[in-house]
């Protein structure tokens, strides 16, 4: 029986090291990643609020991490300022980032059992009352406010500590378009609304409208709304992990599940 991705190659829009696990799934089922990194995540180093924070962990209720990247580049300065507060709760906003949270140590960690966003964290009926609680959210520099608010709303005093920021790399994409040109890819898969707008920057106009035309796979509908927005027509979303990415691409490519 054939490799479900067999003579299939796709493109992964992802930073390099978190494509790792995606890919060699690709590779197991007889596909082909190609991974283009048009996004890069790097370390931010604390400003004066977040350094206050980190000094002062152990003054906060529970600890907001909204993505692996915010694990990955928050706990180094966790550590730095004095290691984790034995009574400080952890919550993440999906799977992906409570594993992160695992695998540093932290091991009792507030997650929710279905979805993987802010709006299925806010959901949990341990953040409903947060009247005189302190939180302190990790996360990179900018993005959506929908977390912080609605815990202010709910009572509790948010601060942020932002820890990495999304760059656009230099990266040279006529790997990408020669494939394009040849028909040798045959889906693109994202998590990022920033890295698809990123893509397309990157991508010289006349390939566009061939990478467009591929389907495309992503992790959540905001990213699916700001990817049609951005000229992409077929999107389908699988909310979860890498295990459900694959599933979902998968059923794009025609392959059995």
């Amino acid at each position: 029986m054939p490799l479900p991705l067999a003579g299939k190659a796709v493109l992964i829009v992802r930073p390099r090291q978190q494509a790792a696990g995606l890919a060699e799934r690709m590779r197991a089922a007889g596909g082909e990643p190609v991974v283009f990194p048009s996004l890069e995540i790097e370390p931010l180093a604390p400003d004066a609020q977040a350094a206050q924070a980190l000094a002062q962990l152990a003054r906060f209720d529970l600890a907001v991490f909204v993505s692996a990247n915010a694990v990955q580049h928050a706990l180094p300065l966790v550590r730095q300022a004095g290691g984790w507060p034995p009574r400080l709760t952890a919550a993440a906003v999906g799977p992906a980032t409570a594993a992160a949270l695992r695998a540093q140590g932290i091991g009792q960690v507030l997650v929710p059992e279905a979805g993987a966003d802010s709006e299925a964290l806010l959901a949990l009926p341990q953040l409903q009352d947060m009247s005189g609680r302190q939180v302190v959210v990790f996360r990179g520099l900018g993005g959506r406010e929908l977390l912080a608010d609605t815990l202010r709303a709910r009572g509790a005093r948010v601060t942020y500590v932002e820890c990495y920021r999304r760059t656009r790399p230099d990266i040279d994409a006529t790997p990408v378009v020669q494939r394009l040109a040849a028909g040798r890819l045959q889906a693109t898969l994202a998590v990022s609304a920033e890295a698809l707008a990123n893509l397309l920057a990157l991508m010289p106009a006349p390939a566009r409208p061939a990478l467009l035309e591929l389907p495309l796979v992503v992790s959540h509908a905001n990213v699916a709304r700001a990817a049609r927005a951005l000229g992409f027509p077929r999107v389908a979303v699988a909310t979860g992990g890498e295990a459900e990415l694959f599933q979902a691409l998968l059923v794009v490519l025609g392959g059995p599940r």
